[in-house]
């Protein structure tokens, strides 16, 4: 009998072993499940909005798009127009946080903390209207590739002398009437309030889909 209970106390604390294991492979709830979908509305553009899965729940958000309207699937990005087509997250930008695919480091050609200590500060610090306001980003920025990938200008250059990264991207606005008009220089804008949200929840290589209630027209 004591033989028969030593081996029923040992297989009792192989399978409490196993269940303490099992919290290694659950997945954190705080992080994005799921692509991000966002619907663009060439006619009625303030009903443009995405949606994603944070923290458990649908989130749902109002998103502004290019100036020059929509571009077909697999089309190179220009100015003022917002491509359609799958994305993949490639870097994600704010005050709190810097994460960069690592081939775009090297290609930068600067050190992975010199671009967190200055890559997004730099970038928001442009007036790129021309008005005298800056902060045209707001409070995040999060850049996409075209998956698969097709040729793109997306590079690291500088603009009137201040180093920055260019490309197709999801990013805040430091005037938020923005949101929900087709106004912006091909980026897809949103409420800071709600770049925050993605920014706490996104990671590399996320999927992000854009798509229109109405063709193409690039």
């Amino acid at each position: 009998m004591r033989v028969a209970q030593m081996l029923m106390v040992t297989a009792s604390a192989l399978m409490l072993s196993g269940c303490m294991q099992q919290p290694k492979t659950t997945k954190v709830s705080s992080q994005a499940e799921g692509p991000i979908k966002i619907e663009l509305n060439q006619v009625t553009p303030q009903e443009s909005k995405g949606t994603t899965a944070n923290e458990g729940k649908e989130m749902v958000f109002e998103v502004g798009y290019g100036k020059n309207g929509v571009g077909c699937i697999g089309s190179t990005f220009v100015e003022g127009v917002t491509p359609l087509g799958t994305f993949k997250v490639n870097a994600i930008m704010s005050q709190d946080r810097f994460e960069m695919d690592e081939a775009l480091i090297q290609q930068s050609g600067k050190t992975k903390s010199y671009l967190s200590e200055n890559l997004f500060n730099n970038m928001n610090s442009i007036d790129f209207k021309g008005d005298g306001e800056t902060g045209e980003y707001g409070s995040g920025y999060i850049s996409l590739t075209p998956a698969p990938s097709t040729p793109q200008p997306f590079t690291f250059n500088k603009y009137d002398g201040i180093y920055r990264w260019y490309s197709f991207a999801i990013h805040g606005t430091n005037d938020e009437t923005r949101i929900g008009q087709s106004i912006t220089g091909g980026c897809i804008n949103m409420q800071n309030k709600d770049i925050n949200k993605l920014i706490r929840s996104i990671n590399l290589g996320d999927k992000v889909v854009v798509t229109s209630k109405q063709p193409c027209n690039r």
